[in-house]
């Protein structure tokens, strides 16, 4: 059994992966999944879906359930969401049953999952501490969460310029950049994306109840990442036109 799915693992796992959790965590504990799934009648969009109510439970307990208890439970839950959301397309490529419609339902529901997650943190803080001053910054990180997102989705269109996905998706293509300013970007990218991209350090927050640090964190980088994106289209998109001759 262990042979099949280590052998599921390395024929089912993307090319090009996100980051080192990701690949080396979340996925061969994934590969479990698939195995107990490839052989039954139960689709990769299913477990798409599926992915997305395990979510919804994880911020139920992160709301309801006070304390450490509710933050260890929250983020258990939340990584189980996770798990699943490797394992569809997982199941899909060991399927051969990757499909264009596919990626965009994962890349819709990751969306999702993700403003779930911080809209569930964000009253958890002002529930259990009684300040408002969480809500109303809160606020204003679901409102940068929700536009990053708008903004990805609108920079991904081929209009844009942006390639057709493959058989991973539309992964993530670093550029090389050279000089202390580019060195300095890259490293925000990389950083970003280790704070945005399955945040890893939900455990730890849970570990010590301090989900206070991964609601800056990540509401933090998406004001951040929301500002970089909006001003890479309008340097494109909002140059004057030259003069007529």
């Amino acid at each position: 059994m262990f042979g099949e799915i280590a052998s599921i693992y390395r024929a089912s796992k993307k090319k090009v992966d996100i980051n080192f959790f990701t690949e080396w965590v979340c996925r061969p504990k994934a590969a479990a999944i698939v195995y107990l799934l490839e052989d039954t009648r139960v689709t990769p969009n299913q477990v798409t879906f599926l992915s997305i109510l395990v979510c919804a439970g994880a911020c139920a307990l992160f709301v309801w359930i006070p304390g450490w208890p509710g933050a260890v439970a929250g983020a258990a839950t939340l990584h189980v969401s996770y798990l699943l959301d490797c394992a569809d397309g997982m199941l899909s490529r060991q399927r051969k049953s990757s499909s264009v419609l596919g990626h965009l339902l994962d890349f819709l529901m990751d969306e999702i999952k993700a403003f779930m997650v911080f809209a569930a943190v964000t009253i958890r803080l002002w529930l259990y501490s009684g300040d408002t001053y969480f809500l109303v910054c809160g606020l204003g990180g679901l409102v940068a969460l929700s536009s990053g997102i708008a903004i990805t989705s609108f920079t991904r269109r081929p209009e844009y310029g942006a390639k057709q996905p493959t058989a991973d998706g539309q992964p993530h293509e670093s550029k090389r950049r050279l000089g202390v300013v580019g060195l300095a970007i890259g490293s925000f990218e990389a950083a970003a994306r280790l704070l945005v991209h399955y945040p890893q350090y939900t455990w730890i927050c849970a570990i010590f109840d301090r989900m206070d640090v991964y609601f800056w964190a990540y509401g933090g980088v998406n004001i951040l990442y929301l500002g970089y994106m909006f001003l890479g289209i309008l340097v494109k998109l909002g140059r004057f036109e030259p003069r007529a001759q």
